[in-house]
């Protein structure tokens, strides 16, 4: 129970971290995925991300960049509680021995199924985000203004009850169950190449921060078009897609063809590398910090290889 809780408070740490650098990359990427279609000779409301990010800041000011930050925010402990305890189980599940070392394949296994946890607590913030992050541009639902997440909260459940607010839950598991497989398998990889051999390996602060960015590009390559029907799904008028993602789906190829199921790439793997080597940078440190002071028990073998305090 003790390594729960500190992986607990040290998941926290590294999604706020994930949180504070990653959101104006975030804000940039939901509104190309939602901006409305162009009519026939009109130009699209955004020609890319750069675009995107200076229209944003010079109509509503750079902490527009930053809107629906508070809802991710929130969630983040306990969405990170719910991801490291899910690899746990995940590990756990799949060990003869409490000794034994994850194979690549088995990391993939027990990230998939963090995925699956993490679902319940992530939906209503994404929802909230999402309407938040789209409502300055037009392509908020039905031109409802939303003054805040606790607003937001308050009018979808008014419109559509606890179904209003876990909207796109189906979506997000499609995004999540590859993605969490992908983050979890490719980062523990990375930090045994990179911590060196021998029993008592150690991973430097710049090793740690490649590892992570790295984990967080191959997380985001698998998951883009998933993220894209989202996006859309979570900021419709209620009623538009009564079959839920797969009405997204259709309409995207019909109106807009395959390439639209990348809207956002850019923003996206821009995003991925600086917030992701934060997360696990500001995991990993907090981790370290706790061993340091001799807080909880032996680490596991995904955690042997720990941060050091010195230049490379």
């Amino acid at each position: 129970m003790s390594d729960v809780l500190l992986n607990f408070i040290a998941g926290g740490v590294g999604g706020s971290c994930t949180v504070i650098v990653g959101h104006p990359f975030d804000t940039v990427k939901v509104r190309i995925q939602t901006m409305p279609l162009p009519k026939p000779g009109e130009k699209p409301q955004f020609t890319g991300a750069l675009d995107c990010a200076k229209r944003t800041v010079a109509k509503e000011g750079f902490f527009a960049l930053y809107k629906g930050m508070a809802a991710p925010l929130v969630g983040v402990s306990p969405l990170f509680a719910v991801f490291f305890g899910g690899c746990a189980v995940g590990k756990w599940l799949q060990q003869t021995d409490p000794s034994q070392e994850m194979t690549f394949i088995q990391n993939a296994n027990a990230g998939a199924l963090a995925g699956v946890f993490t679902t319940i607590v992530m939906v209503p913030g994404e929802r909230v985000k999402c309407l938040l992050q789209v409502q300055q541009t037009g392509s908020a639902s039905s031109g409802v203004h939303y003054d805040g997440p606790l607003d937001v909260v308050k009018k979808l459940y008014k419109q559509g009850g606890i179904a209003s607010i876990y909207r796109g839950t189906g979506a997000t598991l499609l995004r999540d169950i590859p993605a969490s497989a992908a983050y979890l398998s490719v980062y523990e990889f990375l930090k045994k190449k990179f911590s060196g051999e021998g029993a008592q390996r150690t991973l430097s602060p710049g090793a740690t921060l490649l590892a992570g960015g790295l984990a967080g590009i191959a997380n985001w390559g698998v998951c883009i078009p998933a993220d894209v029907l989202k996006s859309r799904l979570q900021t419709a008028p209620e009623g538009k897609y009564p079959d839920g993602i797969r009405g997204v789906l259709r309409e995207v190829l019909r109106e807009e063809g395959p390439r639209a199921l990348f809207k956002g790439f850019w923003p996206v793997m821009l995003r991925a590398f600086p917030a992701n080597a934060a997360c696990f940078f500001g995991l990993e440190l907090t981790l370290a910090a706790f061993r340091y002071f001799g807080v909880g028990g032996h680490p596991t073998p995904s955690t042997e290889v720990v941060p050091v305090p010195h230049d490379e």
